[in-house]
Parts: structure tokens; sequence; C-alpha cells
């Protein structure tokens, strides 16, 4: 009885707690649903599952209870971006948070990792693949860690539509920290997905709290267009407020993009191949809607949270329903009326299993490419371990004669097979290493003063640059200098010439790390069922979205929700589908009707200007109507003039 009275005090202090951390650093005076019952399950130490849609306030629901209890929750999330996104949003508001970046050196690490262990952190991110560090691991063990975040979670499970293999091994922290609580945040899970991400995680007890994914506010609409571009600027034109387009390629951003601007709208393009400094800038003016839209690849989004962009548009169909759901759910946060549309033409749609076929590769396949990438980097039998090279794919693909997106899908295939380690975008920094004696240095003259101050600025800024190369940020030396980042890449480059420095200026290539030593490929050791059977399971999610698509008869809400286990929701009435099927009730047709026949009496109608008036599904309703009125000769049709058949 005295236990049961103490967890029942103690509950109402955590609970006076949380919500006082939810006014002073969020301004909220109450949580959204299920946010408080997922922070209470953490402070009672039960593991737990979270299913929230996108934009439902996941974050919230680990960062409450870090800044409460005592000690640092350790934060597993996937993006580097997304983890210093969060950590620059708490900082902002008081809270003490750290990100492990890639960027950062050993030491940079064990000082981070030492401010956990003594300081204050209250929140540690960490990506899954620097978990694998044993160095890292060693030191968590010292860290008094409050609960674990494992944020996107569904990458855990193969079932997932963004599998990714070093997620797999997150269990190996149930043996780190056996007593730590573990939540699990997800956006997007099927049943199968949520079962897996439980038994992965080693869940003592089976415990899934989820809000309906329904969005109320969003109207889902596909349509068929042959002009997308057209469509695109028209619906822009007519629905106002931030808009976000999605596109396959980075080639497609830069181009839409550039049209768009063309055409008077303000847009950005983002996608992995910027620098980084381009990419936060082009986000930061479309969050503070100084640029109204941004076309971007799925490389944009995660994390990012803007609740009045009223439009995403996806020019090109997205690779899984899970992507296309968690992508689209980011219009309307804020609870008014947005839209998510889907454009598509027919034979898209009809190639997609085609396209997927030709591009998943065989066994075979996977193991021809190895040998070429063994040749194209000229490495031996037995040699290359721990070795990375730079990958320029656009040549390998040319040379070895092979499509770019089957030779990317095998690269991601060997790293899942730990194989190797594969980053599509490597951006190495650039590097100078001083080269001639100290005496030379003394003695240098210039005719320009810029590279006197600069071989200066170098040697106070990075000490022990005679000794190895050292990375560099042309843009921090051009800020000291006063002068533009080029001016200072041209001044090293001279440096170079003239004998006094060594500089490798920044790469933005792919880059492959062989984690064992090179095999014969017909002896590479690959799971083949496994690889098979991940195959087959994103042909299903091929399959699927092309169901979707495709459909013509059910709501588009219901359909979604239904993927996702969320059986016997009302239909939502205002996507395209349930527009179509309110046109073709006879009520709906006959009130049409009459409003048409009633305007033709005085004065016959333009038909394109008439059409205009009406979204695209209502337009493609009201013209099939109309060529059934001339085909009944009740209108008669003049190109594309219409008027009453007075004859009748």
């Amino acid at each position: 009885m005295f236990t049961k009275e103490l967890n029942l005090y103690k509950n109402k202090l955590n609970t006076k707690q949380i919500h006082t951390i939810l006014k002073k650093y969020w301004g909220f005076n109450s949580f959204r649903p299920k946010q408080e019952e997922i922070i209470m399950n953490i402070f009672q130490n039960i593991d737990c599952l979270v299913l929230l849609p996108t934009g439902g306030g996941k974050s919230i629901c680990f960062q409450i209870p870090a800044i409460a209890m005592e000690g640092t929750c350790l934060v597993i999330s996937p993006l580097i971006a997304l983890m210093n996104e969060q950590v620059g949003q708490l900082k902002k508001r008081g809270v003490k948070s750290i990100a492990l970046s890639k960027g950062m050196s050993h030491a940079e690490v064990d000082i981070a990792l030492d401010n956990c262990i003594y300081g204050k952190i209250k929140l540690l991110y960490i990506s899954p693949e620097r978990l694998q560090s044993e160095f890292v691991r060693e030191r968590i063990k010292k860290i008094n860690v409050s609960f674990i975040a494992i944020d996107e979670a569904h990458c855990i499970s193969e079932w997932g539509h963004d599998f990714r293999p070093a997620y797999r091994k997150l269990s190996q922290l149930r043996k780190l920290l056996p007593q730590t609580p573990v939540m699990a945040l997800t956006a997007t899970a099927t049943k199968e997905v949520a079962i897996d991400i439980q038994n992965q995680l080693q869940f003592q007890v089976k415990n899934i709290i989820q809000t309906s994914f329904k969005r109320e506010n969003l109207s889902y609409l596909v349509l068929e267009e042959s002009q997308k571009i057209q469509r695109i600027e028209k619906m822009l034109h007519k629905i106002k407020g931030s808009a976000l387009i999605y596109v396959r390629s980075r080639k497609k951003a830069d181009e839409l993009s550039q049209e768009l601007n063309h055409t008077g709208f303000k847009s950005g393009a983002y996608h992995a191949g910027l620098s980084r400094n381009d990419r936060d800038l082009v986000q930061e003016k479309w969050m503070n809607n100084k640029l109204r839209i941004i076309v971007a690849t799925n490389a944009f989004g995660m994390g990012i949270d803007k609740a009045d962009v009223r439009l995403v548009i996806h020019n090109q169909s997205p690779a899984t329903l899970e992507a296309y759901f968690q992508e689209a759910g980011r219009a309307g946060r804020d609870n008014k009326k947005s839209f998510a549309v889907l454009l598509f033409q027919a034979t898209e749609i009809k190639n997609l299993q085609e396209q997927f076929e030709k591009s998943y590769p065989s066994i075979l396949e996977v193991r021809r490419a190895y040998q070429d990438f063994a040749n194209f980097f000229q490495i031996s039998n037995g040699d290359g371990q721990d070795q990375s090279f730079n990958f320029d794919i656009d040549t390998f693909c040319k040379r070895y004669s092979w499509n770019k997106r089957k030779c990317v899908e095998i690269l991601q295939i060997l790293a899942r097979e730990e194989l190797i380690l594969f980053n599509q975008f490597s951006k190495k920094s650039s590097s100078i290493l001083l080269t001639c004696p100290s005496s030379k240095l003394i003695n240098y003259k210039s005719q320009n003063p810029k590279k006197l101050e600069l071989i200066k600025l170098i040697l106070r800024m990075y000490p022990g640059v005679f000794e190895v190369p050292i990375n560099i940020k042309e843009i921090n030396l051009a800020f000291h200098l006063n002068k533009k980042s080029h001016y200072i890449v041209k001044m090293l480059n001279q440096l170079e010439e003239e004998g006094l420095i060594t500089y490798k200026k920044r790469m933005h290539t792919a880059e492959i790390t062989l984690l064992s030593p090179r095999y014969e490929s017909k002896y590479l050791p690959l799971a083949t069922s496994q690889i098979n059977n991940r195959k087959k399971i994103l042909l299903l999610k091929t399959k699927q979205l092309q169901n979707y698509i495709s459909n013509k008869n059910n709501c588009r809400s219901q359909v979604l929700l239904n993927y996702f286990d969320e059986k016997d929701s009302i239909a939502c009435g205002i996507c395209d589908i349930c527009i179509s099927n309110e046109f073709d009730k006879p009520e709906f047709k006959k009130q049409f009707r009459n409003e048409l026949l009633e305007s033709l009496k005085e004065k016959s109608v333009h038909i394109p200007t008439f059409v205009k008036k009406f979204n695209k599904v209502k337009s493609r309703m009201i013209i099939n109507e109309i060529n059934l009125l001339v085909e009944s000769n009740i209108l008669v049709k003049n190109g594309e003039i219409l008027r009453r058949n007075d004859t009748k």
C-alpha cells in the first residue's frame, strides 16, 4: 500500500515538473494527445514505441524528460543535419546538448563525451554508425544515461522503407546499458515494422503508444498530368503560402527551381550535392518566408519544423508509401487546410515495377560489380582492408557499362552486407601542409600583401601545419582577411605553385571504404536469401505505391490509414476520390446541370474560362458532364464556345 501511494506521489511530482518545463522552455500550456503518457512511461522505466504522425511532436516526448531527469539522454538519430538542427534549437532554449558530428576529430569527440560524463549535458545526439566505435561505447558506459531515445526507429526494420544496417546493431545498447529504458520513435510504421522494432530492441513487454495518423486538414490529390510544370504553376497561383516540391534527382531540383524563378516565383533548390552553407541558406530563407518554394530531393525535410506549409507536391513518384506519407505530412502542421499533390503520367506508373526490376541487381551482378570496383581501384586479392577510395561514379559507370541507379543499389547492398562503407555524398575538407623550410617562409616576400597576411594567419590558426596536413575552411580564412572564398583559393593555389605549401581543395565525391580484405568475386560472402528477401519487400512496396496511384474508387486517406493498420476510418471528403464521388451523386449533377443551363439562357460560355474556375478534379468531371449534355443535344459546342440548343 505504501509503495502504491509513493508511486502516486512521484507521478504527481513528475507531472507537475514536466508541465513546468513545457511552459518554461516551449511556452505551451498543455501537451498534445499522448505526449504526456509517453513521457510518464519513461519516468516509470518502461520501454515504449512511439508512433506519431509527421508534425505530431515526437521530439518533445524525449526532450522534456531528458531535461527533467538526472543524467544525460542518449539520442540516436540518422542524419547529421537533423541532429545539428535539434541541438541548435535546444541551445537557443537554454538546454545543454551536444551532437557528435561526422567531421569531429578524435580529440573533439573525447572532449564532448567528457562533458557528458562530468558536465551537465542533458542530451547527447549520436549516429548509429558512431556507436560502432569501441572507444565511444566504452565512454558511454561512464555516462549517467537517463534513457535512450531512438529517432526514426523504422530504420531498424528490414520491412521499413529506409533500412540502415547500423540501426540493426542498436540492440548492443541493451547489453551496454541493461537497466536503461528505451523510447523508439517514428512517424511511419506498418504492423510488421512495429513488431520488428520491438523485437530488435528487445522490449521486455510490447508497448506501443500512438495517435491516429489521420490528417483531417490535409487533402490528398493524385492527378494524371502530361504538362506538369504548367499544373504546378497553376497550383502555386491558386494556393497561397509556403510550398515544398519533391523530385527524384539533383538535376531535376536545379532545373525545376530555375524554371519557377523564370516565371516569377521565389524558389530555391535543396539537395545533397550542394554545400552545407548553400543548403543552410536556402533552408533559412524558406523557414523565414523570404523564399516561398523549395524544390528538393528526399534529402530535405526530416526534422524541419515549419507549420505553415500549404502545399507539398510530388513532381515524381516517391519510392514507397511510407516515404510519401512522411513527405506529404509536412503540409499543414498548423492544422489549417493544406494540400498534398502527387503528379504522374500514365507511362510512369505503368513502368514502375519494370523500372524496379531493371534497377535492382541480381546476385551475379553484385559479384560482377564487386570485381569491377576492385579493378577500378587496382586492389589485389587479400588487400585493401580499411582503405578508403574517392569514387567517381560517373566515370566508373561509363568505363564498365553500368546503369548508375543500379550501381548505387549494388553499393548499398555491399554496405548492408558490411563489406564496404559507402558514403554517396562525401565532402572531404580542404587541407594544407607547409612543405618549405621555416627559414624560407620567414624570408618570403611578395608584391601581394594579402598573401603575407594569409601565411601569418595560417600559422596562427593551424598549429602543426608543418608536420601533417591540416583541414581548413577557406571561408574562415576569407572572413579574417575580409575577402571572398574564391580569392583565398586563388592565393593558396599560387602558394602551392611557389613550392611553399601542398594544398588539396575539398572534394565532393562518393567514398568507398573496404571493411575486409578484397575477396575473389566468386567467393564473396553474400547472404543471398536476405538479399532476395529484401528485393521481394521492396517490390511489394513498389506494387503498393502503384496501386495507391492507380486507385479510382477508395478515399486516399482511408487507403493510407489502412496501410498503417488503422482500420475503419471514415472517408475524408476532401481528396480527389471523395470529390469525384461527390460529383457523381445524382443530386450534385442535377444541381450543376441546372446552374449551367441557367447561365446559358442569356449568353454562350467560353469552356476553358468556365472550367478554369474549378480545380483539376472538378474540372475533369465538369468537362465529362458538358460532353454528355452535348451528346444528348441539350447543348451545342462550336469549338470552345458552348450554348443551349434552342431547337429542342
